[in-house]
């Protein structure tokens, strides 16, 4: 356990830690610090740039500062092709992640799998790093699945409410669809968007950056960290790749402001799709968008 004098913590009660091998500066909250047993708890599914939620992530950036939370989602570490759903090994935003909770582990972890309607399937206990890698392998089993090649068109969801309250949390929808299109390929996603892109936040500012999302990207990485920004980076990288078609009851007009097209009638939008680029093309759907991800076989 490290002992940190009263000097060692910012005005927020977070105590510094030191720097990762990676360059993360590292702060994590007092009453963790101090305490005589440290257990973290959470639960595991694909994550769309840590490769798994659970585990170590309930350390880091669960209970860290804000300029750590900050340092774990630079814009090199998002970027990396390795930061995607279900990949641990050689995921540089996963070792940062794991590197700085080894400034101070936990003792204990408490962890558990889901079905799809939310029960426990499994818990995983003991070792935060042994009993996490067990529990990942798990929910790679049951919520990952292999494709031969990607798609031309792919058609997803957020899984519904409360998944699909805004834009903001749908583009991890999104990135499970990019897992599996082709370059140049068409996602379709479902998602109500009650409370729009959402207004607060910084997330519809950068998505509204000049015209392209190259403009976007390009805003992105010319600025200081700030909260939203790796939402953006990654709906830039999506468009780069595809083009995303929205059904939804938000604003229209804010819709295509974020890049994206609208689509009034889903059914209506795949069947123009498939007959312009052939009736036998092949398409993916993901009903449950983010809760079930697919990626192309390696090979």
């Amino acid at each position: 356990m490290k002992i940190l004098n009263h000097d060692a913590y910012d005005a927020d009660g977070n105590g510094h830690l030191g720097r990762t091998e990676g360059g993360t500066e590292v702060s994590l909250n007092n009453a963790y610090l101090e305490a005589d047993r440290r257990i973290v708890v959470g639960f595991i599914e694909p994550h769309f740039f840590a490769g798994f939620s659970g585990g170590p992530k309930g350390v880091a950036p669960g209970i860290a500062s804000i300029d750590t939370i900050f340092g774990l989602h630079r814009t090199e570490l998002v970027g990396h092709p390795k930061s995607t759903w279900g990949i641990l090994e050689d995921n540089p935003l996963h070792k940062e992640i794991r590197d700085s909770v080894a400034l101070c582990p936990p003792d204990f972890m408490v962890n558990v799998t889901l079905n799809a309607e939310k029960e426990i399937t499994a818990f995983y206990l003991g070792d935060y790093r042994e009993a996490h890698l067990k529990g990942c392998a798990a929910v790679k089993q049951s919520a990952m699945a292999p494709v031969p090649a990607p798609f031309p068109v792919v058609v997803t969801s957020n899984s519904g409410f409360p998944l699909d309250q805004n834009l903001y949390q749908t583009v991890k929808g999104m990135s499970a669809a990019a897992r599996v299109v082709v370059e140049g390929g068409t996602i379709l996603v479902a998602s109500e968007c009650s409370d729009g892109v959402p207004n607060h936040g910084n997330f519809a500012r950068l998505m509204q950056e000049g015209k392209t999302p190259q403009d976007v990207l390009k805003a992105v990485y010319a600025q200081e960290p700030i909260l939203d920004q790796w939402q953006a980076q990654t709906l830039g990288v999506i468009l780069e790749k595809a083009d995303v078609g929205v059904y939804t009851k938000m604003d229209e007009a804010m819709v295509r402001s974020c890049k994206l097209s609208v689509v009034e009638d889903l059914d209506a939008a795949l069947r123009e799709k498939l007959e312009e680029i052939g009736r036998d093309a092949r398409v993916a759907v993901l009903p449950d968008g983010p809760l079930t991800i697919p990626y192309v076989e390696e090979g």
